[in-house]
């Protein structure tokens, strides 16, 4: 097995692209399991500003065409063409997946540097693709790493301590341009009611605000106040409170979207300036409402230009943590490798010690004697398997356990075969030691 990813962050290209590749995003894996046998697993990874798919395939040879398959997926439910698709995505296999996604997971490729929303929509990447049966064992493990280390980054530097999230610099950048700093005085419409949303709430609770409303296209404002504040809007209160506002932040990325020519008759007779903040991947406000008097965007390629940038020396610490996890997740990833091999040569030995065992009893029956050399021959397998498998090991994690598989099968004539994703996943180490002393 071997793990890969599809990349396209606001790094590489414009936020517009990135959109537009989301497009669909939540059926991808699914539908790429189910099309080709070339991915046994996948995770998606899709913020405001990356679309990632993580990926595993039986094989290297199958890689391309796991790429290929989730290319022409993307196309399909996104509208724009294979080669477009393809040149936005860049493509990482061996390392390079795992030092990407902690590096991501811990703050560090985002668009304000230690931010710690990152890490949750990775914890919440994973919790979609086993409900939706898509993440293979190699996939849980490598996310729940990317977890960990973006916790170790959290609780051993400082990066991230001073709070910065795109909706705090979003706040921000609001804030300086208002002619009145005082949230408590603003009347607020955030659209949408996911993580975002939630965090948006909080922040704007923390400045002071009061007059919050929040609209849902599903349907699901009343549930989200309920339990944060503010007042729901349906079809029919939402363009009043718009009209109404001070600041309307878009968090739903929805299909449908808050056009300019709308905005411009609902706002007709507004006195107050008003403030959008469009946050969501697939915008929640038409790009030319900027354009219109009265009304300035903020958009997330704001944000990223207005982000501060962390302290050297907390980058420098959390790279070292994100590189030395990467570093031991591989190692542990390669040992692994080699566990059918160390099964299959247990196995075969066992074999072989249970048909002479059972010539002695045979020969002697089950007497003391025969319980004697089958205590000595059995102590005598352990001592013979423990090397092979420390060496085992010891390869792998220098990256030559092909060459012991090889060695198994030209020595005693031993077919490897690689279990099936989900056992693999309950079988931390599948040599039983104490097997061979209690047996």
């Amino acid at each position: 097995m071997v793990l890969f990813s599809l990349v396209a962050t606001h790094a590489d290209i414009d936020l517009e692209t990135v959109a537009q590749l989301s497009n669909g995003s939540s059926g991808i894996a699914t539908s790429a399991l189910s099309g080709s046998p070339a991915v046994t697993g996948a995770v998606v990874l899709a913020t405001c500003n990356r679309y990632e798919i993580y990926g595993e395939a039986p094989h290297p040879d199958d890689v391309e065409a796991a790429r290929a398959a989730l290319v022409a997926q993307i196309s399909e439910v996104s509208g724009l063409s294979e080669p477009l698709v393809s040149r936005s995505f860049s493509t990482r296999t061996g390392p390079e997946v795992s030092q990407h996604l902690f590096a991501v997971s811990a703050g560090l490729d985002s668009a304000v540097v230690g931010e710690r929303e990152i890490a949750g929509q990775v914890r919440r990447a994973l919790i979609t693709a086993q409900h939706e049966g898509t993440a293979s064992s190699g996939l849980v493990r490598l996310f729940q790493a990317a977890s960990k280390t973006a916790k170790d980054v959290g609780a051993q530097t400082a990066l991230g301590s001073r709070g910065l999230s795109i909706v705090s610099v979003a706040l921000d950048l609001a804030t300086d341009l208002s002619e009145n700093p005082d949230w408590s005085t603003k009347k607020v419409v955030v659209f949408g009611t996911g993580a975002y949303a939630g965090a948006t709430m909080a922040l704007l609770r923390e400045r002071g605000c009061t007059d919050v409303s929040v609209f849902s296209s599903s349907g699901r404002a009343e549930g989200f106040v309920a339990t944060r504040g503010g007042t729901a809007l349906d079809a029919e209160s939402l363009y009043p409170a718009v009209a109404a506002a001070d600041v309307m932040i878009g968090c739903s990325g929805s299909d449908t979207r808050v056009e300019a020519d709308e905005l411009a008759q609902v706002r007709a007779n507004s006195p107050q300036p008003l403030i959008a903040i469009d946050l969501a991947l697939t915008h929640d406000f038409d790009p030319a409402v900027g354009e219109l008097e009265g009304v300035e965007l903020l958009t997330l390629e704001s944000v990223r230009l207005a982000a501060p940038q962390e302290q050297a020396e907390s980058l420098t610490q959390a790279s070292g943590i994100v590189n030395g996890a990467a570093k031991a997740f591989e190692q542990e990833r390669e040992a692994r490798s080699v566990d059918s091999a160390i099964v299959a040569l247990r196995r075969h030995t066992m074999n072989v010690l249970d048909a002479e065992m059972e010539k002695v009893r045979a020969r002697h029956g089950c007497t003391a004697a025969a319980e004697e050399v089958e205590f000595a021959l059995r102590r005598m397998v352990k001592q013979l398997l423990h090397v092979p498998t420390v060496r085992a090991r010891e390869l792998a994690a220098n990256g030559q356990q092909d060459e012991y598989v090889a060695a198994l099968e030209a020595l005693y004539g031993i077919t490897v075969e690689q279990p099936a994703a989900a056992a693999a996943a309950q079988a931390e180490c599948p040599v039983e030691h104490r097997g061979l002393e209690s047996a």
